[in-house]
């Protein structure tokens, strides 16, 4: 019995020391981004009015968008932040909501279903942790107007 309270003892000790490890490695390593790093809206454009859903593709310079989770310089993979009134921490993961989505698969272009009225999309990079690198890749904030679908006519 003290055996095996033994071994469960070190390995709570281990994955203590693991889970302490990993994350000194992150809060003290960010991910690099490369000088002039850039992410922008190819499109909509800021302004736009939209019917139906909402086709968003997401440019990049001077970084390469790889899958989350593969670790490569001057990498990451694209975060839209939706209706986003303050940025989320940046030295941490970004959230994973309905206002923060993730494209950890290395899209680059996504079609929607936004309810109608106004909306502001912005861009952020995300490292093979989802965490935005040493200087933030972020793009302008724009505004669009997805408008209402027209009722179906009358047969």
């Amino acid at each position: 019995m003290l055996s095996n309270l033994r071994n469960t003892l070190l390995k709570c000790t281990a994955a203590v020391l693991l889970c302490t490890t990993y994350g000194q490695a992150i809060a003290l390593e960010p991910s690099k981004a490369a000088t002039n790093a850039e992410v922008f809206f190819i499109e909509p454009k800021n302004g736009a009015e939209i019917t139906g859903p909402v086709t968003i593709k997401f440019g990049i310079k001077n970084m390469t968008v790889i899958p989350a989770g593969v670790q490569h310089p001057y990498s990451g993979h694209h975060h839209l932040l939706i209706d986003v009134d303050k940025l989320p921490d940046l030295k941490s993961p970004i959230p994973a909501d309905a206002n923060h989505r993730h494209f950890g698969k290395g899209q680059t272009e996504a079609t929607l279903e936004l309810e109608p009225g106004e909306h502001t999309l912005q861009l952020l990079l995300g490292d093979h942790f989802h965490i935005p690198h040493d200087k933030p890749v972020l793009s302008e904030k724009i505004t669009i107007t997805v408008k209402a679908k027209p009722a179906a006519a009358a047969k």
